[in-house]
């Protein structure tokens, strides 16, 4: 139903080239130290890049390949203890049968145990006042006591655990003397050793989601990564946000200045560690109406269907060269498929329609057009799920989620519009104006159905006074055009972004007449047939509208707009007459003026609503908060003990 928003090995983007490069590279610089960033905004597409590098090593032994995500640890553990161990462990796993190698990477692991535990030692400094170290200051002794003795931390004494505090205690008193490039050439000696023990032509390491990590951590994991810049045979391939790691830099290091030179410090950091950087680029619209066109029909047909192997290979070719054309061609899928089946008709289709401005608006993101074929796929999918599938043209729901998406104004516009008919008046004369349809697209569906005529033809239809109005042309232009369908459905199933069925929604057509039921008594009176006319459904529309509008007036002690014309509902269709009690209930006492006793005679027509307005004056005639209130209730009780409810 759905493409999982993953990081993937199927390429639909032709993004194995740049893997390939990667890899290449790698190769003919097998013997010296390599860092290599491969950059793209979020969802560029980073990650995928680097599980197509891990797999193109995957059946060779003689590269180990270590994947690494900071994020996954953050919080937890140190990044840079964490990245260290976790390349050593692959080490180990690799060649495990080696006594050599085990032997140095206990030698490495030992030195990165030390080294946790004097920097948990150094918290023991800010417990001496109360002489009680914190629980998780003693955790991480315990853990790190426990790596160095080879016993499990329940099996270790207290005299043991203040042995090896003490220990570390004084390795963090001779290292201070140490300088920083001693410490980092014996860890590279040492660890250059584990390399050759290894007997390893390339060991290469891929970080994936630095630019998710917090600045602290992704900090700690390029600084680890700083330890192997001379270490031959490592190679570092780093995908990340560059703006984000700036970003993390500046926060590190606040006091740097804001530059040096015509770049920025965060950027000379970044620079300086990355030797050979790479950027994704993002998708234009042919290679964005590509997309598109494999998404569709791999959501429709599955990864292993054989329309859609035989469609990315196709894709593939071209995507070899897109500034040749404007995506795949009918022609070339037919010779590549031996026909166009159904499902590539529609996905080819949709993506011509839509491509245009999901380019612009996704800004050439694949992550943001995936989710919106996604969200596309998911909506049809419950509608189906609800009964009203059939209703709902894929291509029509695309178009306005394309509004929804990157225009919400104009969304908000046809919402409102059509809310009650299914037919925008607005968006009618929009299409005509843009599309050139004339008659065809004047007369909206609503029109048609209350049988009014165009007041005046004219051959420049009158735009809509909407906001964004030129995104909302180009958008226009789009097919299908859609004055001629009914809006609601596809307007209640993108109705997750907000509610345009609630009490501010437009009517349609019961506009006028909700105008006429919020005006004054006489204006009230003169709608009555029209009132007794209305369907059910139609009077409960109005009946909310008018108790909505009622419910956020400023002032309660006069009668508000509306009271008259909620009575004059409920008088002619009694099913609501237990919801204006309700309402009645929920007004604020304190507030309400002695109007709200009277007036309810020819509302109240069932004895069950009569009962229950009687015992809301009693309530009213109780309370002691709103005096004026409290006289009029018991005025009105004793008035309806003589003649009923008035």
């Amino acid at each position: 139903m759905i493409v999982a928003d993953n990081e993937t090995s199927v390429d639909l983007l032709y993004y194995e080239a740049i893997a390939r490069t990667v890899v290449r590279l790698i190769n003919e610089k097998s013997d010296d130290p390599l860092t290599v960033g491969v950059h793209g905004d979020w969802g560029a597409g980073k990650s995928s890049v680097l599980m197509m590098v891990e797999e193109s090593f995957a059946k060779n032994d003689r590269v180990l390949c270590v994947r690494f995500n900071g994020w996954l640890f953050q919080g937890f553990e140190d990044a840079k203890a964490v990245l260290i161990e976790t390349i050593v462990e692959e080490l180990l796993r690799s060649r495990s049968t080696s006594t050599k190698v085990i032997d140095q990477a206990k030698k490495v692991l030992r030195r990165v145990d030390w080294m946790k535990l004097a920097r948990k030692v150094g918290g023991l400094a800010f417990t001496a006042a109360t002489g009680i170290p914190h629980p998780d200051t003693l955790k991480d002794l315990y853990d790190a006591a426990s790596s160095l003795l080879g016993k499990s931390a329940e099996a270790i004494t207290q005299a043991e655990l203040q042995s090896v505090a003490a220990q570390a205690g004084q390795y963090l008193k001779e290292a201070e003397p140490e300088t920083a490039p001693e410490q980092m050439h014996a860890f590279r000696e040492e660890f250059e050793e584990l390399l050759q023990c290894a007997d390893i032509d390339r060991l290469v390491v891929l970080v994936d989601d630095l630019d998710r990590c917090l600045p602290e951590t992704a900090i700690e994991t390029l600084e680890a990564i700083r330890l192997f810049l001379f270490v031959p045979k490592a190679a570092f391939v780093i995908a990340a946000d560059e703006g984000m790691i700036e970003y993390a830099v500046r926060q590190h290091f606040p006091d740097l200045p804001v530059a040096a030179g015509p770049a920025t410090y965060a950027r000379n950091y970044l620079e300086k560690l990355i030797q050979v950087p790479f950027r994704l680029p993002s998708l234009g619209y042919a290679e964005t109406r590509i997309y598109v066109t494999l998404l569709l029909v791999l959501n429709e047909c599955g990864e292993a269907a054989d329309e859609f192997q035989k469609l990315v290979a196709f894709a593939r070719q071209v995507l070899q060269r897109p500034w040749k054309g404007p995506g795949l061609d009918r022609n070339g899928v037919m010779e590549a498929l031996g026909s166009v089946p159904a499902p590539v008709e529609r996905a080819l289709d949709l993506a011509y329609r839509i491509a245009p401005i999901l380019t612009d608006g996704a800004r050439g993101n694949p992550r943001q057009v995936k989710r919106f074929i996604n969200t596309m796929a998911l909506r049809l999918a419950i509608a189906q799920e609800r009964g009203f599938g059939d209703d709902l043209n894929p291509t029509v729901l695309a178009k306005i989620m394309l509004a929804e998406r990157f225009a919400p104004e104009v969304y908000d516009a046809i919402a409102r519009g059509s809310a009650g008919t299914g037919a925008s008046e607005e968006l009618a004369a929009l299409e005509a104006a843009v599309r050139g349809d004339g008659a065809d697209t004047k007369k909206t569906k609503g029109e048609k159905r209350s049988g009014k005529a165009d007041e005046a033809d004219s051959d420049q239809p009158t735009l809509p006074d909407w906001p964004n109005l030129e995104w909302a042309k180009q958008w226009a232009k789009i097919d299908p055009a859609l004055a001629e369908y009914d809006l609601r459905p596809y307007v209640f199933v993108t109705r997750d972004r907000r509610s345009v069925f609630g009490a501010v929604t437009s009517l349609g057509e019961l506009d006028e007449l909700l105008a006429k039921l919020s005006g004054p008594p006489l204006q009230v009176r003169q709608a009555t047939a029209e009132v007794t006319r209305l369907p059910g459904s139609e009077a409960e529309q109005l009946f909310d509208a008018l108790r909505a509008k009622v419910t956020v007036a400023e002032d309660f002690s006069e009668q508000p707009p509306g009271v008259q014309g909620l009575a004059a509902i409920c008088q002619h269709h009694a099913f609501l007459q237990p919801s204006l009690i309700a309402f009645l209930k929920g007004l604020p006492v304190s507030k309400l003026g002695p109007w709200v006793v009277g007036g309810w005679a020819g509302a109240l027509t069932t004895e069950a609503a009569k009962g229950e307005f009687r015992t809301l004056l009693s309530e009213w005639a109780a309370q002691d908060d709103n005096k004026p209130l409290q006289v009029a209730a018991k005025a009105a009780m004793q008035m309806g003990r003589r003649g009923g409810t008035r």
